[in-house]
């Protein structure tokens, strides 16, 4: 499509490393999943994914693989979920990541502990939580999150929620859309990021996007020619600087396919530089120069 860089230089709002041991990451789950297909499934949304990417062979490094990735799609920046291999990578390719933290806030306290530990520690950009996810769940608008949001707020980083039906089978109603209108209500000054999709409710998102300044989206575990159509006309039009770009890789599709998807989807040309890279800077208050050397040295190293 007219527009789409060809040096991207993007921002990926979901990025990961694959890892042999991939099934385990979704142990904490098991508990709430009671049908027989899902326990035989490698990654619980299993169903909805082709060629899932995430496995590691003996002898590769799963740092290496991810970046080797970033560096051929144009992905300059990844914010990855904190860990050893998280500290690691960050280590080895300055620049290169940014950190979030996962909560459940049934435990009030340790979450709110664990954040600033983390935010005090190695800087996170970002919280994570998967309200369906939780146990027992944790509906978005529950007094349980309150304390989350409110430290998010006074470490100026977002919360990024899970929004829409989940893929895994445990039961949407937390993830209602319409809980987000009385969070936004209640933390006029938290930035709150949508990901996975908000389906079936992807026409009230835009709604609430319109009404309050601090919600978000991200296309995360989306390819990219599936992105909702509301989604997509309100990028092109009151929505530009609402809309960020995330990934998948590697829990279900891979950075060749969402590259290779992306040029077709219709966003204006002036769309796409604040989706692929402005809008996130901003909402993460990632360092706009870090984020324009990030992956060069790689880059001109790999072209020679």
């Amino acid at each position: 499509m007219p527009g789409f860089p060809a040096d991207v230089g993007a921002v990926d709002l979901m990025i990961g490393f694959p890892s042999a041991q991939a099934r385990s990451h979704y142990d904490f789950l098991k508990p709430q999943l009671k049908d027989a297909d899902s326990a035989g499934m490698e990654f619980p949304a299993e169903y909805m994914f082709k060629g899932v990417p995430n496995q590691l062979a003996d002898d590769e490094d799963p740092i290496a693989t991810t970046v080797a990735k970033m560096d051929a799609c144009g992905v300059a920046i990844g914010l990855v979920g904190l860990s050893e291999t998280a500290l690691k990578a960050a280590e080895r390719h300055p620049g290169r990541f940014r950190f979030s933290i996962e909560v459940d806030p049934n435990d009030i306290t340790a979450a709110v502990r664990r954040i600033r530990t983390a935010h005090a520690e190695h800087g996170i950009a970002a919280v994570t939580t998967f309200p369906a996810g939780c146990n027992p769940q944790v509906p978005v608008s529950d007094r349980r999150y309150y304390a989350v949001y409110q430290t998010c707020i006074d470490l100026d980083i977002p919360i990024i929620s899970n929004a829409g039906i989940p893929g895994p089978r445990v039961p949407a109603a937390c993830q209602d859309v319409m809980h987000f209108d009385q969070v936004c209500y209640d933390f006029p000054e938290l930035r709150i990021v949508m990901r996975h999709g908000a389906e079936p409710w992807e026409d009230l998102a835009v709604k609430l996007m319109l009404k309050w300044p601090g919600l978000y989206y991200m296309t995360s575990a989306f390819a990219p020619k599936y992105y909702p159509k509301a989604i997509v006309d309100y990028a092109n039009t009151r929505g530009a600087d609402k809309i960020m770009y995330a990934g998948y890789y590697p829990m279900g599709l891979s950075l060749d396919r969402i590259f290779r998807e992306l040029p077709d989807v219709p966003f204006k040309a002036d769309v796409w530089p604040k989706f692929l890279r402005d809008n996130a800077v901003r909402v993460f208050n990632l360092d706009p120069k870090a984020a324009e050397a990030a992956g060069q040295p790689e880059q001109k190293e790999a072209a020679r």
